[in-house]
């Protein structure tokens, strides 16, 4: 998708509510930015929060699709997921707002951006693995649970998105999209975008998974190939995708699936 400045959040925008909540606000930090959303770290007299805002139809309707996966996977699971605290939509700006629970740490891309020790760099990425095995082997909410298969409600979005918003995918990838699907695999409870910017670690150890949009009853797969993918300084040899898929505890994809994934249907969100 093509990339756009944010402007940080200012104190004066917050709804009312929300600074209502937080009493008197302390300090207002401003972590690396994604294109979907403005993101804030709070600290207040009622302690730490994430908060974010989103903007037009189509970011709003991911923060509200958000903030429903994580109240259900709050309700029913052990995993370890941020709590909503509030949720505001602001219809006549056409803005939507969300507080979060924070997480202490540092997302996997800047932990492991400088860091050289070996052990501790396999740690890390051991436990993005396994971690990822935990959300696939967690029963998926009854509400997260649709008749209609995940792949083609994808593909339909994925149509959607390419006449409605800016996306990296064509035409004619979408085409390619559509005739090569991969056969069905078990759906299981998927996060959607697992990626190294929304799992948090600190001292090695992971403190939560973040940004549930995409949380879905849909194909494992799909998470795995978004996981190892190759960024700056991660997952560019053999040896750490190795050690992720021993965290996982197998490896379910091969290289036509990886393609038809990371560089097919993710090219249109």
């Amino acid at each position: 998708m093509g990339v756009f400045l944010l402007q940080p959040i200012q104190v004066d925008e917050i709804p009312e509510e929300i600074r209502e909540y937080l009493k008197n606000i302390d300090c207002i930090k401003f972590p690396r930015q994604g294109y979907t959303s403005n993101v804030a770290i709070i600290q207040s007299h009622q302690g730490s929060f994430a908060l974010k805002r989103t903007t037009g139809e189509w970011f709003c309707s991911l923060l509200k699709r958000e903030v429903s996966v994580l109240n259900r996977l709050a309700k029913e699971t052990k995993l370890r997921v941020p709590k909503v605290e509030l949720f505001v939509e602001q219809k006549q700006d056409s803005q939507c707002w969300a507080l979060f629970e924070f997480f202490q740490g540092e997302t996997i891309r800047i932990a492991l951006k400088d860091e050289k020790n070996k052990e501790i760099r396999q740690e890390i990425i051991f436990n993005f693995g396994k971690l990822l095995a935990d959300v696939h082997s967690t029963p998926c909410p009854k509400e997260l649970i649709h008749h209609k298969n995940w792949l083609e409600q994808m593909i339909s979005q994925a149509n959607d998105n390419l006449i409605k918003n800016e996306v990296d995918g064509t035409k004619e990838l979408l085409e390619k999209v559509k005739k090569y699907k991969p056969d069905h695999y078990k759906q299981t409870l998927i996060h959607g975008d697992y990626t190294i910017d929304n799992v948090l670690v600190s001292n090695g150890e992971v403190t939560g998974v973040i940004d549930w949009g995409s949380g879905a009853y849909g194909d494992p797969r799909y998470d795995v190939s978004l996981a190892i993918r190759p960024k700056p300084n991660v997952f560019e040899n053999e040896i750490e995708k190795q050690i992720f898929f021993e965290g996982y505890g197998e490896n379910i994809i091969d290289d036509k699936i990886y393609e038809y994934f990371v560089n097919g249907l993710y090219e249109f969100f």
